[in-house]
């Protein structure tokens, strides 16, 4: 075989397959990455669809509610006046905007208004005009089409709703066989195109099962791996036309090697790069084993700079990784970026210090390296940083230190802090310093990020009006001090209180005056509650709060307590023109002295109570039975 047979073979096997090889699994990588993010986009338009129906269904209950405290209704109900009912009825069901209500009464009597595919229902209970229970609503104020309509706006997908072989509502043109055929997850075709298909199964008005289909075509997700494949062909061209065109020309300039030069060849291209080619006499075939053993040194030497640039490689990976874990923990994230921005610019130690407390001063929050000998020079660049509102440079003794503030953004702008590096004697260069700017400024941009997540957090569980945690975060509260009690056997009390004659309130002095009531309602509460009860707005004008570690009796007085505050606080008018008096009617229960140890039955236990409460006089706290 001949020199350049052998050169040409070791060219294919050292650059060709292996380009190939990294080739196809860029391929394969940036396929299950779009598939990936396909499904990721559908994972969260199933969260949506559930948050949506959850949404229309706390709408349904806020009119269901309002439909069964109506006083001609009651009449109606306790007279059993059908023609009054179905009149009452759709009246109200006109006001609130349900599109389907049906009143089930006690011995079987049915009256409904309106109709249709109707969704997210609401239930409550009916009493009659005497107090008595009589039977129970059902109330819809979404269509199976509106929902559909809303959902496909919110998600950006198609979307198709079908109870079970009946197709209710859709954005797209197809029978029921064929959506039926459709599967809960994957890939699947309709009308000739084929989708990505993810599915959430809910109940109608008739606690039927719907199911929601979630599609996105998948054009989208082929041209975007046919986009990325054909980037990355682009580069595999060019690169093996480069080495193509490299091996040709090394290939003729060394063509007539000699047997003794092979030698060495055959023991560089085993990666052996300590063998020197022995060398003799002053001629080009001396000159041509010099460079040989030149460049065995100069790889060698550059495959110890490879190996500390993968292992510069492999940690900053890391450190990437740690990053997207630790996106909201703002003592983590400073970490990182001062790692980073000492390794990235060649310091050789650096640190954060933030604004912390009341008073605004500087603590450090963050350090990378031992700061202690440049500390002179630190401190100088963050108080010329800070006095000048952008980057400084100062050295002393020797030392060099850049410093960066990190400005907030907005128009409440200030200084959240300072990033400082610094080295011995080497001043920082114009690229060192665009790349620290850089990531001082990603850290400005993250720390607002974790402070809206914050927000979002707090709001996600607080009620708007009262401040107190909402009823999903009560709920949570219950489910989780529950299970406390029913694996440690602790007590859990739980009281729950109704203002008397809201509804009189609201009409006699106006809605905004019955905000006002209930926000200085809440105010009492919290002010009775110790630091780890959870007073919650239940829904309305009702109210609750999770008594940890307390008894019934227990539970009792701290309603007995809340209940005088309540009575004693004097709320002034809106208008100026005196005060209102207010009070409100307590039950208490706890467990496990409750039938059931569970969270429905200390709920239910605690609502009996209360309406026992109102029913004896109001303005009272009943013990469960």
């Amino acid at each position: 075989m001949s020199f350049r047979n052998r050169l040409s073979f070791f060219f294919i096997l050292l650059v060709i397959l292996p380009v190939l090889a990294v080739a196809l699994v860029g391929i394969l990588i940036v396929r299950d990455s779009e598939v990936g993010k396909t499904e990721a986009g559908l994972e969260q338009a199933k969260t949506a669809a559930a948050g949506l129906y959850r949404e229309s269904r706390e709408r349904a209950e806020t009119v269901a509610r309002s439909v069964a405290e109506d006083e001609q209704l009651a009449v109606a109900v306790r007279d059993r006046d059908r023609a009054a009912l179905q009149d009452r009825l759709e009246d109200l069901a006109r006001r609130g905007g349900a599109v389907r209500v049906r009143l089930s009464l006690a011995g079987g009597q049915t009256v409904e208004a309106g109709g249709g595919d109707a969704v997210a229902p609401a239930v409550t209970r009916i009493v009659d005009a005497d107090g008595r229970p009589a039977g129970q609503m059902r109330l819809s104020v979404t269509t199976a089409r509106d929902y559909a309509a809303v959902l496909g706006s919110v998600t950006g997908l198609e979307v198709l709703l079908t109870q079970e072989d009946r197709l209710l509502a859709g954005s797209l043109a197809a029978e029921a066989e064929e959506v039926g055929g459709l599967p809960r997850q994957g890939a699947a075709e309709l009308g000739g195109e084929r989708y990505r298909v993810t599915a959430v199964d809910t109940t109608g008005f008739d606690d039927s099962m719907f199911r929601v289909r979630l599609l996105e075509p998948e054009d989208e997700l082929d041209a975007a791996i046919s986009d990325n494949t054909l980037f990355i062909v682009l580069i595999l061209v060019a690169f093996l036309i480069c080495a193509l065109v490299f091996a040709l020309t090394a290939a003729r300039s060394l063509q007539a090697q000699i047997a003794r030069l092979l030698t060495g060849a055959r023991s560089i291209g085993a990666g052996d790069f300590s063998v020197k080619v022995p060398v003799e006499g002053n001629d080009d075939f001396a000159a041509l084993g010099n460079e040989f053993n030149s460049m065995g040194r100069q790889l060698e030497g550059r495959l110890e700079d490879l190996q500390l640039e993968r292992a510069r490689l492999r940690e900053n990976v890391r450190r990437v990784g740690e990053s997207i874990g630790k996106g909201l923990d703002r003592e983590a994230l400073l970490r990182i970026v001062v790692r980073t921005a000492v390794d990235g610019v060649g310091a050789e130690c650096g640190r954060a210090v933030m604004r912390r407390g009341s008073n605004g001063t500087f603590a450090e929050a963050a350090r990378a390296g031992d700061v202690a000998p440049y500390i002179a020079a630190v401190q100088a660049a963050e108080n010329a940083a800070l006095h000048a509102g952008e980057a400084a440079e100062t050295t002393i003794s020797g030392a060099t230190a850049l410093a960066r503030p990190l400005l907030a953004p907005g128009p409440e702008a200030g200084v959240l802090g300072v990033v400082s590096i610094a080295r011995q004697e080497t001043p920082f260069s114009q690229g060192e310093r665009e790349l620290f700017e850089y990531l001082t400024n990603q850290v400005v941009i993250s720390i607002e990020n974790a402070d809206l997540h914050e927000t979002i957090q707090r709001q996600a569980v607080t009620d708007e009006l009262t401040g107190l945690f909402n009823h999903r975060r009560f709920q949570e509260v219950m489910a989780a001090e529950v299970e406390r009690t029913r694996r440690f056997g602790q007590e859990l009390g739980l009281i729950m209180l109704d203002i008397d004659d809201f509804k009189l309130v609201n009409d006699t002095y106006g809605h905004l005056q019955g905000d006002h009531v209930l926000r200085e309602v809440a105010h009492a509460l919290r002010e009775c509650s110790r630091e780890i009860d959870e007073p919650a707005r239940y829904g309305g004008e009702e109210m609750a709060v999770a008594l940890p570690q307390t008894g019934l009796q227990g539970a009792y007085e701290f309603a007995e307590r809340a209940r005088q505050r309540i009575e004693g606080l004097q709320i002034g008018l809106l208008d100026g023109a005196g005060t209102l008096r207010v009070t409100a009617s307590f039950g208490a229960a706890s467990l496990p002295h409750s039938a059931r140890v569970d969270k429905d039955a200390l709920v239910a236990a605690a609502d009996a109570a209360l309406y026992r409460a109102k029913r004896t006089g109001k303005n009272r706290t009943v013990k469960a039975e």
